[in-house]
């Protein structure tokens, strides 16, 4: 069964006034939908690291560690590490106490990120950018069995059977590769047994077929067994599809805008916005029409999980807790049933 979740990278929000929120009020408003997350039936939420003034979590474990005391069911977990600019070993002893807090709902989800200002701030060279995420994955993928390791690489201090603590008490730390369409990542994943998780901010989600089949054909020469594959996705769900895009353009726009400006990218016109919606990797509109839309990217890509992002730049906090109770409970049901085939998607 398609497991269908969401993520946020904690964006600074507007507040009733209409001016920018504290970010320690939207980290306490993060918590609070996290929580409705859980009571709504959504089966995953992803917190994503970022150093920068835009977005307000730079320590998601934390955050995911208080809503994991007040919520039951819901998977939490990360969209993703930066683990280029991390210690492997530090994570994962962040996530097993985090998996410890919630009783083994914990999961992490590793990346390089789309962002860059965590190698400065933490002394590594963007240089070395593949080559620390490489090796440094490498490591990682030794922590799981939970064994003692002997380890040894170019860029960290060896390591001589040495036990990791704590460890996961049952089984292993669910573990994801966030991709963002590389194939050589793909592959990476494969290789070291770890499903991978797409990002699919832009464009028409039937481009990553190609990195779906080479999934396929790199398991089968290598020998490893499928593991689920998902896609991360922005969106927003509102009563009708008018709303949902009056309420996201002007707060989208403004996210867009501010990274395109610092990458060169011409400011965002709504036509695109528009283009997006009906033929893009935008997911907004009325519950069904968000839920025909995963459900045609379910079957395209032959997902596992689908997870929406659905915080957007100064997009408020009630709006956010709107769209999350009608993703879980509206989007959910319908997308469940147009894939059991009583709908069409």
């Amino acid at each position: 069964m398609l497991e269908l979740g969401l993520d946020t990278f904690g964006d600074v929000t507007q507040g009733p006034d209409g001016a920018l929120q504290h970010p320690a009020q939207v980290i306490r408003d993060l918590v609070e939908q996290g929580v409705l997350a859980d009571q709504a039936g959504i089966d995953f939420l992803g917190v994503g690291e970022h150093h920068r003034s835009d977005f307000a979590v730079s320590a998601p474990e934390v955050v995911l560690a208080a809503i994991a005391a007040r919520t039951s069911r819901i998977r939490l977990g990360s969209a993703v590490t930066v683990l280029s600019s991390d210690d492997p070993i530090r994570v994962f002893q962040r996530f097993s106490t985090l998996d410890a807090i919630s009783k083994g709902r914990a999961e992490v989800i590793l990346g390089r990120g789309s962002f860059t200002e965590s190698f400065p701030l933490f002394g590594f060279d963007l240089q070395q950018y593949e080559a620390l995420f490489e090796e440094k994955l490498d490591l990682f993928a030794a922590l799981l069995p939970q064994q003692p390791v002997t380890w040894r690489g170019n860029l960290r201090p060896a390591l001589e059977n040495a036990s990791i603590q704590p460890p996961v008490q049952d089984g292993k730390l669910a573990t994801w590769i966030g991709v963002g369409g590389s194939p050589k990542s793909v592959v990476r994943a494969v290789h070291h047994d770890l499903p991978v998780m797409f990002a699919i901010i832009g464009g028409d989600p039937a481009r990553f077929q190609p990195f779906t089949e080479l999934y396929g054909r790199a398991c089968d020469q290598m020998e490893k067994p499928r593991r689920p594959l998902g896609v991360h996705s922005p969106g927003h769900v509102a009563a009708t599809d008018a709303q949902a895009r009056e309420e996201f353009w002007p707060h989208y726009r403004v996210m867009r805008d501010r990274i395109g400006a610092e990458r060169g990218w011409p400011p965002m016109q709504r036509a695109e916005f528009e283009q997006e919606i009906e033929h893009g990797s935008l997911y907004l509109g009325s519950p069904e029409t968000v839920a025909r839309k995963i459900a045609r990217t379910a079957k395209l890509l032959g997902l596992g999980r689908f997870d929406m992002k659905y915080s957007a730049g100064p997009l408020p906090h009630a709006a956010s807790m709107r769209g999350i109770a009608l993703y879980g409970r509206q989007v959910i049901p319908m997308v469940r049933e147009m894939l059991a085939e009583r709908l069409p998607a």
